[in-house]
């Protein structure tokens, strides 16, 4: 299995979120080739502004693995992390994150510039299959706007 395979799995949960009306957003954990989590953006569902993919992806994988540190985990993510999420990637100290498309208006990157707020030791890669992903939120937002 490949980023790209896991980035897809990702993109399957935003379709989960979308199809339940929620801000298409979704994560995939991975440890060994093996997915541990799955989540998607259950913000109105929940009537949480926690709910992000990320944070239930990230709950899931704590409680499979009995571990607060997710080190040798990779976290796919089909947007750029807010700074919310990014605080809890860092205090889980994963190993990698990869996100398919930027997110110039909540994105982390909004508020630390070109310095990441991840665990110094976690691995950063973007863009993986970013048409697909900022396809998925434009078409929600259109749907929204009318």
């Amino acid at each position: 299995m490949n980023d790209e395979h896991y980035m897809r799995l990702a993109l399957k949960e935003a379709e989960k979120a979308y199809a339940e009306g929620e801000v298409p957003v979704g994560a995939v954990v991975v440890m060994n080739d093996r997915i541990i989590s799955r989540g998607y953006n259950m913000v109105e569902k929940l009537n949480d502004p926690t709910a992000h993919a990320e944070i239930i992806a990230l709950t899931a994988a704590f409680n499979a693995m009995g571990s607060k540190y997710l080190s040798d985990a990779t976290l796919y993510v089909t947007v750029e992390p807010c700074l919310m999420c990014t605080g809890a990637l860092h205090w889980s100290k994963i190993g990698k994150v990869v996100w398919a498309t930027s997110d110039r208006k909540n994105g982390h990157q909004v508020y630390t510039g070109d310095t990441h707020p991840f665990h110094p030791k976690t691995l950063i890669v973007y863009g993986l299959l970013a048409d697909e992903a900022a396809q998925l939120m434009k078409s929600f937002f259109r749907t929204k706007r009318g």
